[in-house]
């Protein structure tokens, strides 16, 4: 059997991203042998951020909060959760979300999702959209949506 637990299982080295963004995590999908579903478990350190405010199509995604009271951005506004808290994050602008800690204490919150590619994110605060689609021929990629072109621009 595999297994992890969410409270004290074991957590990836501190990920470094841009400063406001660090986290550290445990990818559980893979660990597990899942293929349908996918799961991660993060831990934010005081004043760090998740991933910036997105909301993605191809996927539906759930917030568990395990430990400590995380903020969540969301298009209703900002929202302190505690351990126990479940939100669903819908497919399209309804389900966009940002976790901050703006807690004295480390959060940790496990994010759930249905494994689904092609993969797109939206990104509103910075006007960019990044696609997803899981072949290494075209990897991932992120364009301004200000950068839109018609459909026929370029055919002949």
């Amino acid at each position: 059997m595999r297994s992890f637990n969410l409270f004290d299982g074991e957590l990836d080295e501190v990920r470094t991203e841009p400063a406001g963004f660090t986290w550290r995590a445990a990818r559980l999908g893979p660990m597990l042998g899942a293929e349908k579903l996918g799961a991660s478990v993060y831990e934010l350190e005081p004043g760090e951020r998740s991933f910036p405010y997105h909301y993605e199509y191809g996927a539906e995604e759930w917030l568990i909060v395990i430990a400590g009271t995380p903020t969540l951005r969301d298009p209703d506004g900002e929202h302190e959760l505690r351990a126990g808290d479940v939100v669903c994050f819908p497919e399209g602008p309804e389900g966009a979300h940002l976790v901050r800690n703006d807690s004295d204490e480390p959060v940790r919150f496990l994010i759930a999702s249905t494994k689904q590619l092609p993969d797109a994110a939206v990104y509103p605060d910075s006007g960019k959209i990044g696609i997803w689609t899981g072949n290494g021929a075209d990897p991932p990629r992120l364009f301004r949506i200000d950068g839109a072109v018609d459909y026929w621009e370029g055919e002949t």
